[in-house]
């Protein structure tokens, strides 16, 4: 059977389990209520007019979409779920790292499934608080900068739209919350890949209408093409490779039994953090993008090109812009200080040491205290820096290939780099889970599990 029948076959055997159908229809369904959610208008604001404002951003329409494509909302729309659900991830990524660095939240969260709620409450708390203030930014934005898409500048006005907004986004976790528990797959995740794969339809029709117009363009566009495959079996690869070091569990005995002696392995992700490195590096290079752009008009306040200061600055601004030779250096630099900062925060060499020695394990020819702490240090730094690696050229690839090839940036941003990143991780997880229930079922799934004598047969 080829692959076609293959999955053919495996979708037929998902809608045989009654509760995989519940759970994969449920999903769904909420996943529409998503995509509805960007057609409601935050009240008092003309869409029309934020459209035609949005076309003439350049490089700070390319950040916008940006953001909005690794968040799931719609800011370049100013909808209801303009937002998406990076304020959520936001608190939770400050929260993940505060547990490491506040004794007090540490202690909390080692006493198991009630200090973690607490935790989680104290990130919901800060969720609304991200919430407003971006909402408060963004509808002053579009006040001061596009007065004709609001109709009305009253305090009443600016207290609804940021009620709206915030709104939203808790009805985006709600939403995932709801996904993980009653659907199938991270509901968060499967929400930000259902806003990068609604729009990778705009770039294929772009894709296309260039490669009709310039016979060059489509050679470019086979090439991109050739690349994007490559690109998906080099992500497959990497997030699903490991590191596994042994580990030797130490004999004992009880009465006239020998237990224990057992050889495990420790598996370390290749790509440890994730996505989290590029979000991270994505929202601080605005920052350099920003000063240089005010020192470049603070040296020419006219507008008149001409000086050395103006011609400095412009230089420097170009160089910081993206695609710019300092802005990928800069990119690649903060991916991999990123990589290692979150690793080195979320894997503990000491305290892993440390309870291999308590449960009598070790590594095989490495002695347990601080030989083993040396020893998990290395392997973890050589992993990280090959994840780090792997990380940087995901997210500059599509800015280089845009550059040399004379791509859009447009095709090149949802064809490869993050978004890829991201669809093929959520994706992977997706089919695991899937795969685990149709196994259960004793059914054949994607990676034709079950065996012959099993398949078909009901659980």
């Amino acid at each position: 059977m080829g692959f076609w029948g293959s999955l053919t076959e495996t979708t037929k055997n998902v809608f045989k389990i009654p509760e995989l159908r519940r759970r994969v229809l449920f999903t769904i369904g909420l996943l529409m209520v998503y995509r509805i959610g960007f057609h409601i208008p935050v009240p008092g604001i003309d869409p029309g007019e934020i459209a035609k404002f949005m076309q003439n951003l350049g490089a700070l329409g390319d950040i916008l979409g940006t953001f909005a494509m690794l968040s799931g909302g719609s800011i370049l729309q100013v909808t209801m779920f303009a937002l998406g659900v990076m304020p959520y991830i936001s608190a939770e990524i400050i929260f993940q790292l505060l547990v490491k660095v506040i004794p007090s939240l540490e202690e909390l969260s080692k006493e198991g499934e009630q200090g973690m709620r607490k935790i989680k409450q104290y990130s919901r708390y800060t969720t609304v608080l991200i919430c407003v203030i971006q909402a408060f930014f963004v509808v002053s934005l579009i006040q001061n900068r596009i007065p004709n898409a609001v109709t009305s500048t009253s305090f009443t006005f600016m207290i609804t739209a940021v009620i709206t907004l915030t709104a939203g986004t808790f009805m985006l976790m709600w939403l995932g919350e709801m996904i993980t528990e009653h659907g199938i797959g991270n509901g968060m995740s499967l929400i930000i890949m259902g806003g990068i794969l609604a729009n990778m339809p705009k770039a294929i029709v772009l894709m296309i209408n260039n490669a009709q117009a310039n016979y060059k363009e489509s050679l470019n566009i086979i090439i991109v093409l050739i690349l994007f495959a490559f690109i998906v079996i080099t992500v497959v690869t990497i997030t699903l490779g490991q590191r596994r070091i042994p580990i030797q569990h130490a004999k004992f005995q009880r009465g006239r039994r020998l237990y224990g002696g057992q050889r495990d392995f420790m598996p370390l992700k290749v790509d440890q953090p994730g996505v989290i490195p590029i979000i991270f590096a994505s929202a601080l290079l605005t920052i350099p993008q920003m000063i240089f752009t005010a020192l470049e008009n603070w040296a020419a306040p006219t507008g008149e090109a001409g000086g050395f200061w103006y011609s400095f600055l412009h230089i420097i601004n170009n160089e910081f812009q993206r695609g710019g030779f300092g802005y990928i250096m800069l990119y690649v630099l903060m991916v991999l200080f990123f990589s290692f900062f979150w690793t080195k925060l979320m894997f503990n060499p000491i305290e892993m040491a440390k309870n291999m020695k308590e449960h009598g394990s070790f590594i095989p020819g490495i002695r347990p205290g601080k030989k083993t702490i040396e020893y998990l240090d290395k392997v973890v730094n050589r992993v990280t820096l090959a994840g780090g690696v792997f990380l940087a050229t995901i997210a500059v690839l599509p800015m280089i290939t845009s550059q040399i090839m004379g791509v859009d940036w447009a095709i090149t941003r949802f064809i490869g780099g993050t978004g890829l990143l991201i669809v093929v991780g959520v994706a992977l997880d997706l089919v695991q889970k899937i795969e685990s229930h149709l196994v259960m079922r004793h059914y054949d799934g994607f990676f034709g599990h079950g065996g012959p004598s099993m398949k078909g047969r009901k659980g």
